[in-house]
């Protein structure tokens, strides 16, 4: 019994538990000193609905990272899905046929990004950038085309997505059952099936997963491919949200899902973590954000914090990556 006790308390979901708890005890005893509250349904219900879009974003970054990569361009890819379906649906287009045609676009940037990594062996990081670049290139050239010559920002509304991103069910949006729908599905994957075994070799132990077979070059690239896909459904929601598909959507939201990820215990070294994790590491940050708002911080402090937590997050992911040994199996086989 002593064992399971320390097992449980002495875990990164516990730990992350505690952090949050803090934080909304924190805010709870400062926001009636400025004369507001904040342990108050519509601040609870405001969280929550404010992590949905970048919570796919999380679990594209979070998937990735666990295999040992990084995508800087699943923003910028989704920016693209989210014009492709925003404009087919201000010309009459069926609302998810405009869907699957920005998911089959997502998909086709996510597989040159595999391609490039999984194949040709570029980094992570200089691919992706290139081809966010290509992404953003391609967004304007083809707001330009749909709406004669001028790039622009699309307002439109569509009543399935409405209802999707800010209806209610029990008191909550429908956006937030969506969300866990996704959190409960990837966590599963991860910690259950196959499939998600392979993902954590791939990133823990690249020697030790081609020894085993594990076709690590198709795991990658199907990984890119989901990250792209989860890209355009986070625009989706952003969208539906505000009712716009924006030229810089998404813009602030790509990092966010990566330092909500580390800060949920998934390692930027690849091989660890959960989304569990994730997701708690994602209510993390939008409560610390939403509570520095609350109270009335200068919102320039608050950007300045989030910086500080993910450096923190990278600082504490690198200790335990020393401490488990990690470095060892890269320096003799190399990066996957």
């Amino acid at each position: 019994m002593k064992n399971k006790i320390k097992a449980v308390t002495g875990s990164k979901v516990f730990v992350l538990i505690i952090i949050l708890a803090v934080l909304i005890i924190l805010f709870s005893v400062w926001s009636p000193h400025v004369g507001m509250k904040f342990l108050v349904p519509s601040t609870i219900r405001n969280i929550l609905h404010s992590v949905v879009t970048t919570s796919f974003l999380t679990i594209g970054a979070g998937c990735l990272l666990i295999s040992g990569n990084v995508d800087l361009a699943m923003s910028a890819i989704g920016c693209l899905g989210g014009q492709i379906i925003g404009n087919m649906i201000a010309k009459g287009a069926p609302w998810y046929l405009a869907i699957l045609c920005g998911f089959i676009v997502c998909a086709i940037f996510g597989c040159i990004d595999g391609t490039l990594i999984s194949k040709f062996k570029f980094p992570a990081f200089i691919a992706t950038m290139g081809v966010s670049y290509i992404a953003k290139g391609c967004t304007y050239l083809f707001s330009s085309a749909c709406n004669g010559g001028q790039a622009l920002n699309l307002n439109y509304k569509h009543p399935v997505l409405d209802f999707l991103a800010n209806g209610r069910i029990l008191g909550l949006p429908t956006g937030v059952y969506v969300m866990i729908i996704f959190f409960l599905f990837y966590g599963i994957m991860l910690k259950r099936s196959k499939f998600g075994f392979k993902i954590r070799m791939v990133g823990g132990n690249p020697m030790a997963a081609k020894l085993a077979g594990i076709n690590s070059e198709k795991i990658i690239f199907i990984l890119f491919i989901n990250a792209s896909i989860m890209g355009c459904i986070s625009a989706i929601f952003n969208a539906a949200k505000i009712g716009q598909a924006s030229l810089n959507a998404l813009g602030s939201n790509q990092f966010t899902g990566m330092t909500a990820a580390m800060i949920g215990g998934i390692s930027f070294g690849g091989g660890r973590g959960g989304m569990g994790g994730a997701f708690l590491g994602l209510l993390i940050l939008n409560t610390f954000q939403v509570g520095m708002s609350t109270v009335g911080v200068n919102p320039f402090w608050v950007t300045t914090f989030s910086g500080i937590l993910l450096i923190f997050a990278l600082v504490s992911d690198q200790l335990q990556n020393l401490a488990h040994g990690l470095f060892s199996p890269r320096k003799k086989g190399g990066k996957a």
